[in-house]
């Protein structure tokens, strides 16, 4: 895949490199000669050296050919632009980094793809992380309706040596929950209906944010109806 990013600060950086590294075909333009030199010196990557919100810069960075083109600079006013030029000279895909909300309906009307919001996945992560002391990772998504989170199954609690059929099919399991995978000594696996949950297991879970409450507090109920508190 041929990738185009305008902006190299530490995030840029290292999609950069890690996409460098999964073998994609990687561009980038940053104003930092420095930086434009350390990324191709250090990563192989090709690196030029300018203003991104050049129509002929980009175009001699070949973003036409682009199938993402990656707007990560630090004004959203100049990720707008270059969302605008990428798209115009035929970008496949435009995605940007959005740093003030406001821009969102710009960004809509411009015709971006992706808008990566860092402060709403920050504020998202740590709100969940002070409402739900039990969540270990979440992560929202879509719109932000839905979130996806691990949860660590306690030795108390009343899921333990049930099966996801028995559990799902629960008059008080929320509808809105879908088990996404099982966590194991193994890694990772698929749940299935007769697949039980064991003690200190971490589950994968997908719910709509506003029954998350819910989801936790049925995951962490007790047999006699209590409620399993996890250490601080």
């Amino acid at each position: 895949m041929r990738v185009f990013i305008a902006g190299l600060g530490q995030a840029g950086l290292n999609v950069a490199s890690h996409l460098g590294e999964l073998g994609h075909s990687v561009t980038v333009i940053d104003r930092d000669p420095t930086v434009a030199r350390r990324v191709f010196e250090q990563h192989g990557i090709v690196a030029l050296t300018g203003d991104a919100t050049s129509a002929s810069l980009l175009h001699e960075a070949e973003v036409e050919h682009a199938d993402v083109a990656v707007a990560m600079l630090a004004r959203d006013a100049d990720n707008l632009a270059v969302a605008l030029l990428a798209r115009e000279l035929g970008a496949r895909r435009v995605m940007v980094r959005m740093r003030d909300v406001h821009y969102r309906g710009a960004y809509e009307l411009a015709g971006v793809d992706r808008i990566l919001s860092e402060t709403e996945i920050l504020v998202g992560a740590v709100a969940m992380a002070i409402e739900h002391r039990a969540v270990r990772h979440a992560m929202l998504l879509g719109t932000g309706d839905t979130v996806a989170f691990e949860l660590t199954i306690p030795s108390e609690a009343a899921v333990v040596g049930r099966s996801v059929s028995a559990i799902a099919t629960d008059p008080g399991y929320p509808r809105s929950c879908v088990f996404a995978g099982i966590f194991d000594a193994s890694g990772m696996q698929s749940p299935r209906g007769a697949t039980v949950i064991a003690k200190d297991q971490t589950v994968l879970l997908v719910s709509l944010r506003s029954e998350m409450s819910a989801v936790v507090a049925f995951f962490m109920r007790t047999p006699s109806g209590g409620t399993v508190m996890p250490p601080a």
